[in-house]
């Protein structure tokens, strides 16, 4: 599926950025283009199930915007076994567009090994730092890894 293949591909960007870039660039600027690059990641994970979906018959058209692809996914399936870690990818997403898009927020120890971004996010202090970009970098090849199990099945280790 190119959908799966956008992510791969999207995913070695953000490896790039944050074990290259970040490392070398401690900015507010790079910990944001992180988070979009997390975006353009889990974007493709939507299309690939929602294309699954639509060739099994389960769903008539691809909705355009991530919300509704949110939704849709939801609906299409609550009955899967791993509907709470699908649960989970969506609701770091719509998270993840959150704080890229505040545009309110605070920098802190740019150049330094604590860089960070201070946001309010629903009426609550988000902090993201180092730890936190890896955390949700880890997450994200994690959200790959579900949804190609998803399509294609749990993978033998041979």
């Amino acid at each position: 599926m190119e959908y799966l293949d956008n992510a791969h591909d999207q995913l070695k960007r953000l490896d790039h950025s944050v074990y290259v870039s970040l490392k070398y660039t401690r900015t507010v600027d790079v910990l944001r283009s992180i988070l979009n690059r997390m975006v353009d990641t889990i974007t493709p994970l939507l299309d690939t199930l929602l294309a699954k979906a639509k060739a099994d018959k389960k769903v008539e058209d691809i909705p355009t915007n991530i919300p509704l692809k949110c939704k849709k996914i939801r609906e299409v399936y609550a009955d899967n076994e791993r509907i709470e870690e699908l649960t989970e990818m969506l609701d770091f997403l719509m998270f993840i567009r959150k704080v890229r898009r505040a545009e309110d927020y605070d920098k802190i120890n740019e150049y330094r090994r604590h860089v960070a971004l201070i946001t309010e996010i629903d009426g609550e202090e988000v902090e993201i730092n180092l730890d936190v970009i890896h955390e949700y970098y880890d997450k994200t090849k994690g959200y790959l890894l579900l949804v190609d199990e998803i399509v294609f099945g749990k993978k033998d280790d041979d």
